[in-house]
C-alpha cells in the first residue's frame, strides 16, 4: 500500500466527529500539501508533488450504512456518482451500502466546490482517496482496541472488520461510535491500484431512478410555500441600455404583484472571474404564476438607448486585476468578419518563436496557407437559467443550478450587503452547463428581486431570454502556414490566431515542439457582446483548425494523415524543440495508435470516407475517426471510433457516456452551430432557427476505447469535444471533395 500523510499539520485537517445514532460523522477538507511519507518503497504510481483542495464528508450509521456527501455540483458529468466511488473504495465498503447525497455550499467544510475545466475528478482524486482511507484506519483502530489486538492485524472487506487469527469479525457500524472518539491519523495507507474493487467498475448514476421517475432534482423543481414567480426583460441588443419603462397596463393584469427595475452589479464593483453580466439594468416582473408573469411581461412597454463606452475593473481567476473596456456600438456579424480579416493582416503579438521560421519559409519548396473561422455560439442548455431566492433582513436562502457557487457567494454577499456566513446556497442538479452556469448573474437577479419584494421568489428565464442574453462562445479566425522541403518534410510552421474578444491560440500545443522553425502569433478585438467558458474553451475551435490544416498538409506531402502526425510526434518525443511543450508525445501517439487499431485504419478502407483528428486538452488526449457517406444533400455518419487517454477510468460506463455525448455535441455544432448579429441583435432566439443536431443525425455507432494505464485521472467532460470538429471536416472532404474552412460547415 502507499503510505501518505493526511495533511501538513493535523490542525489543518478539519475534523467534525460526533455521535449521531451511534454513528461516525467524519468531515474532511484536505488542503494543499498532502504528500507521500515514510521510507517504505511505495507501491503503485507516485503521488503528485502538489495535492489539490478537496472536501466532503461521510457518515457511518450503527447499521453499517454509509452516507457519502458529494461536494461538487452535478451537471450530467456523473461526479455525484464517481467522486463517492473513490471514497467508498478506499473506505473498503460495499457500494450497495452507500447512500450519496448532494452537499450544500459550505466553504467552512469544503473547498473548490465547483465544476469547470474537467478538473473535478483530477483535483479530487488524492483527497477523496485519503478521506476514505482515513475513515477506514479509524475504524480499524477502534476494532483493534475492542479486540485488544495490534491494529496491523485488523483487515477490512466490504464494510466488515476481521481478525483472522482469532476468527472474529464485526461490521463498521459496530465500532462507528468508538471510531468517532479517535484522533484523525497523521498518515494512512492508500490501496494499490490492483486492489481497487469499486474504482474501474461500472456503477449506475445514483440519481438515475429519480431522473426517470420525475423526482425533484433540478432548479425548476424548486417550490416553497408563498413563493412568487419572476421574469426579467433585458435590452434587445448588445450595446443598448434601459431608457424608460411603461408598466401601466401590465400592473393591472391578474396575479401581478410588482414591476420594477434592478441594477445587477454596482458600477464600482470589482468583478471576479465569473462575474460577467451582460445587461446591468433589467426590468423585473413578479407575480403568482409563470403564465401570468409571461403575459404581463409581454404587456410592458420599454424603450432603450445606446450606451457609451465604459470600463469595468476585473480580477481574473488567480491573476492580477485589470481594466476591461466595453466599447459602444451595435455590432454586426459581417463587420466582425471584416475586422478579423483586417486584424490578421497586421503585425500580431509574438507568443512563441523557435528557430528562424522566416528563413525556413523562404527555402520551402511547398507552402500551404489556409484560414479558418468559427462563429459565436450559444450554450443552449436543456434547462434555461433559473434560481430560487428568499432574502430576509439578516440572511438569504438560495437554491438552483450553479457551476461556481463557491465563487458566486462572495458576489451575492457584496451586492446584498450581507456577510457570507448569512448566505445559504443549496445546489441543485444542472440541466446542462458546460460553462453557461459559471456566470451567475441570474442568481443575483433572483436575490435582488426577493430582497425588493420581501418574499421567496423563483426567477425563470425563457428560452429566448437565455439565448439572447449573452455568455457565448467567442468568434475566431486562425491562419496557418506550413513549409515543406523537397523531401516533403515539415520545416516551417506559422499560426496567426485571434478572435472577438479573445484569441484561441495555445502556442505550446502540438505541433509546437515537433518543428524546428515555428512561429505563433496572437491578436484580439474588443466587443460589447459578452462571452465566457464554452465546452473546452478555445480548444473547441483551435483543434478544428489545427487538425483540419494538418490533414491538408499531410495530403500535400503525400502522406497518410495518421502517419504524418506520428512522424511529428516521434520528433517531439526523441528530439523536442523548446522546453514549454505542454503535451506528452507518447500519450498523444498512444491515442492515435489505438484509434488506428480499433477503426481498422488503412486496412482496405479506400472506399470509406473517413476523417481523423487527435487533440490534447484538459490534461487528456483524444483521437477520433469518423466514417461518413453522402446521401442526397446531407452527410450520414455511420461510425465514430474514439480513443481516450484520461488516466485511470473511475466508472467505465459513465465515462463512455460522457465521451459519446461530447462526440455528438461536437458533430452537431461543427455542422450547424452558429449565432449571428445584426445591429447588436442576436438573429436566433429559439430552436426554430438555432439549428441543433437531430436524433436521426447522430452517428449510427460510436465506439469508445480507453488507454489502460496507472496515471492519476485527468479530464473527461471536454476532451472528446474539440477533435471531432476536425474529424468531421476531414471526413466531409473525403465525402465531397471539398475542404471546409468555416464553421458551421453546413449552416
Amino acid at each position: 500500500m502507499m503510505l501518505t500523510k493526511t495533511h501538513i499539520g493535523r490542525r489543518a485537517f478539519i475534523r467534525n466527529t460526533s455521535l449521531a445514532g451511534g454513528g461516525l460523522i467524519l468531515g474532511f477538507s484536505f488542503l494543499n500539501g498532502c504528500k507521500p511519507g515514510g521510507t517504505k518503497k511505495m507501491a503503485g504510481p507516485e503521488m503528485p508533488d502538489e495535492w489539490f483542495e478537496i472536501n466532503g464528508y461521510l457518515k457511518i450509521g450503527d447499521n453499517g450504512i454509509v452516507t457519502i456527501m458529494s461536494p461538487n455540483p452535478e451537471g450530467g458529468q456523473n461526479v455525484k456518482t464517481s467522486m463517492p466511488m473513490i471514497v467508498a473504495d478506499e473506505l473498503d465498503v460495499d457500494w450497495k451500502d452507500v447512500i450519496v447525497e448532494q452537499a450544500p455550499l459550505n466553504t467552512e467544510l469544503y473547498t473548490r466546490q465547483f465544476i469547470g475545466g474537467s478538473q473535478a475528478i483530477r483535483h479530487g482524486w488524492p483527497g477523496l482517496r485519503m478521506a476514505g482511507a482515513s475513515a477506514r484506519q479509524m475504524l480499524k483502530e477502534a476494532a483493534a482496541t475492542q479486540w485488544e489486538v495490534p491494529v496491523d492485524e485488523v483487515t477490512t472487506d466490504a464494510g466488515m472488520l476481521y481478525h483472522s487469527s482469532s476468527n472474529r469479525s464485526m461490521g463498521y457500524g459496530d465500532v462507528a461510535s468508538a471510531a468517532a472518539q479517535l484522533t484523525v491519523p497523521e498518515e494512512v495507507q492508500l490501496k494499490e491500484l490492483k486492489d481497487f474493487k469499486i474504482i474501474g467498475t461500472s456503477r449506475k448514476n445514483v440519481d438515475a431512478s429519480k431522473i426517470i421517475t420525475g423526482k425533484p432534482l433540478f432548479g425548476f423543481d424548486t417550490y416553497e410555500d408563498g413563493m412568487l414567480t419572476a421574469m426579467i426583460i433585458h435590452p434587445p441588443a448588445f450595446g443598448m441600455k434601459l431608457k424608460s419603462v411603461d408598466d401601466t397596463a401590465a400592473r393591472n393584469m391578474p396575479g401581478i404583484k410588482d414591476i420594477f427595475t434592478i441594477k445587477v452589479l454596482e458600477d464600482d464593483f470589482v468583478r471576479q472571474h465569473f462575474d460577467t453580466c451582460t445587461f446591468l439594468e433589467v426590468v423585473a416582473i413578479v407575480g403568482d404564476t409563470t403564465w401570468e408573469v409571461m403575459n404581463a411581461k409581454n404587456a410592458v412597454n420599454t424603450s432603450w438607448e445606446r450606451f457609451e463606452t465604459y470600463t469595468e475593473e476585473r480580477v481574473p481567476y488567480g491573476r492580477s486585476q485589470y481594466t476591461l473596456t466595453i466599447p459602444a456600438g451595435l455590432e454586426n456579424t459581417a463587420d466582425h468578419k471584416a475586422q478579423m480579416k483586417e486584424m490578421a493582416s497586421k503585425k500580431a503579438s509574438v507568443v512563441r518563436k523557435d528557430g528562424n521560421p522566416e528563413a525556413a519559409f523562404r527555402k520551402a519548396v511547398k507552402v500551404i496557407e489556409r484560414t479558418y473561422t468559427g462563429p459565436f455560439m450559444a450554450h443552449n442548455c436543456m434547462e434555461p437559467m433559473n434560481f430560487f431566492a428568499h432574502v430576509k433582513e439578516d440572511s438569504a436562502e438560495l437554491s438552483g443550478p450553479l457551476q461556481k457557487a463557491e465563487l458566486t457567494e462572495h458576489t451575492l454577499a457584496a451586492r446584498l450587503g450581507l456577510p457570507v456566513e448569512k448566505i445559504d446556497i443549496q445546489m441543485t442538479r444542472l440541466g446542462g452547463g458546460y460553462g453557461r452556469r459559471s456566470y451567475a448573474h441570474w442568481a443575483i437577479e433572483a436575490a435582488l428581486i426577493s430582497q425588493k419584494i420581501k418574499a421567496p421568489v423563483k426567477l425563470i428565464y425563457s428560452r429566448e431570454d437565455d439565448m439572447t442574453g449573452g455568455i457565448y462562445r467567442p468568434t475566431y479566425q486562425t491562419t496557418y502556414r506550413a513549409g515543406l522541403d523537397a523531401d516533403n518534410n515539415l520545416i516551417a510552421f506559422h499560426v496567426n490566431a485571434g478572435g472577438i474578444p479573445e484569441s484561441p491560440l495555445y502556442a505550446n500545443r502540438f505541433p509546437a515542439g515537433a518543428v524546428d522553425n515555428y512561429l505563433a502569433e496572437s491578436w484580439t478585438i474588443n466587443t460589447n457582446i459578452t462571452i465566457g467558458s464554452y465546452r473546452a474553451p478555445r480548444s473547441n475551435f483551435a483543434a478544428c483548425a489545427e487538425q483540419s490544416f494538418l490533414d491538408e498538409v499531410a495530403e500535400a506531402a503525400g502522406k497518410d494523415p495518421i502517419d504524418f502526425r506520428m512522424e511529428l510526434l516521434d520528433r517531439a518525443k526523441k528530439d523536442p524543440v523548446g522546453e514549454n511543450n505542454d503535451y506528452e508525445a507518447d500519450r498523444y501517439a498512444g491515442v492515435l495508435n489505438l484509434v488506428k487499431e480499433k477503426s481498422g485504419w488503412g486496412n482496405g478502407d479506400a472506399d470509406l470516407k473517413r476523417g481523423v483528428a487527435a487533440y490534447y486538452c484538459h490534461n487528456s488526449y483524444a483521437a477520433q475517426v469518423v466514417d461518413m457517406r453522402w446521401e442526397g444533400n446531407k452527410p450520414i455518419i455511420d461510425n465514430v471510433y474514439c480513443a481516450i487517454d484520461c488516466g485511470i477510468v473511475i466508472n467505465p460506463d459513465a465515462a463512455t457516456n460522457l465521451c459519446e455525448g461530447g462526440t455528438i455535441d461536437g458533430i452537431g455544432n461543427a455542422l450547424y452551430g452558429e449565432l449571428t448579429f445584426e445591429a447588436g441583435v442576436p438573429q436566433k432566439s429559439n430552436f426554430d432557427r438555432y439549428r441543433m443536431i437531430r436524433m436521426s443525425e447522430a452517428p449510427k455507432n460510436i465506439e469508445v476505447h480507453f488507454v489502460e494505464n496507472e496515471i492519476d485521472p485527468t479530464g473527461l467532460g471536454e476532451p472528446t469535444y474539440p477533435p471531432v470538429f476536425a474529424s468531421v471536416a476531414n471526413a466531409l472532404y473525403k465525402a465531397t471533395g471539398k475542404r471546409y474552412y468555416d464553421q458551421p460547415f453546413l449552416g
